[in-house]
């Protein structure tokens, strides 16, 4: 304690170049704040300041060593918050923006998130352009892909897989496509991402240099009714496609071939601390969010029941 009270006097007096004034800042007396100096230059056999009757300023080496104190004052100020962080109820309005069919794998955790959180006001935004988080206010932004915004903070929450998937009524009429390269012969329902409006690929290996456009949209829960009414084959992650699978009305095709895995993450404002809320959030979603997607897989393979 002594030692951080000779840190604390000699930064503070650096600071304001005046033991007095760094006396008035600590709650504590001019000459104390000497003392604790004096002791911390014997201890470091380094002279600090040269003093005068009117003013202090730093030696270069007590330059060299403020610069190095600070950043430990700094660095236990974060701690100390951190603490006191840890133990603080998390409350307040919170923030979230997900992709429009984020509802998918949020909405069935959220009761139990309220129970274990009342006290935090959910605000959630579905969307599917590209939100600054940082320049919107955005406490917390779920989103798949890699980060590239050197301004956030990104944390895994879970993966998810694709499905190429069909009503059985269209594939009785136009069959059951056995290669990638089959599609050629398929009317195929694309996705374009809304920001910058590109389609997005097809992750099969030997697929047909062009896919017939049998209907392009801009939302996944569009494509994923074009594809129950008939209207073409649909490539879709497999959480958006779980329902429909389950009840018949879709029914996958080229399993073996779809490799490709997607990955959500959720994304925040870099920064020295973590509030309360957010970090409640993040750590419910990461242990919560997409694990009854990988217990529920494995019946979505399961034929359906007639």
């Amino acid at each position: 304690m002594d030692s951080f009270s000779g840190l604390e006097s000699f930064v503070r007096a650096a600071d304001l170049q005046s033991f007095a004034r760094a006396g008035r800042d600590l709650g504590i007396s001019a000459s104390a704040v000497g003392k604790n100096v004096a002791r911390l230059e014997a201890q470091v056999a380094v002279r600090l300041f040269h003093r005068t009757t009117r003013q202090v300023r730093l030696t270069a080496e007590g330059a060299m060593f403020h610069e190095r104190c600070r950043r430990i004052l700094d660095e236990l100020g974060d701690a100390r918050a951190m603490l006191q962080d840890a133990v603080a109820t998390p409350r307040g309005r919170l923030r979230v923006s997900l992709p429009t069919i984020g509802y998918r794998f949020l909405l069935p955790i959220l009761p139990a998130f309220k129970a274990r959180y009342p006290e935090i006001e959910l605000d959630l935004d579905f969307n599917d352009r590209l939100v600054d988080v940082v320049a919107e206010g955005v406490d917390v932004a779920i989103r798949s892909g890699e980060l590239v915004d050197s301004q956030l903070v990104a944390r895994r929450l879970g993966p998810f897989s694709f499905v190429l998937a069909a009503s059985p009524a269209y594939l009785a009429q136009h069959g059951v496509p056995r290669v990638p390269a089959d599609l050629a012969r398929h009317s195929c329902l694309r996705y374009k991402f809304v920001t910058g409006g590109k389609i997005e690929d097809w992750d099969l290996p030997g697929l047909p240099p062009q896919l017939p456009p049998g209907l392009v949209c801009n939302n996944m829960e569009a494509m994923l009714g074009a594809a129950v009414a008939g209207l073409g084959i649909a490539y879709m992650p497999d959480f958006l496609a779980r329902d429909a699978l389950r009840r018949g009305e879709l029914q996958r095709v080229l399993a073996p071939h779809l490799v490709r895995r997607g990955q959500f993450s959720a994304l925040w404002p870099s920064s020295r601390q973590l509030s309360p809320k957010v970090r409640a959030f993040v750590d419910f979603a990461s242990e919560h969010m997409f694990t009854a997607t990988a217990d529920e897989e494995e019946k979505d393979n399961r034929p359906p029941r007639r």
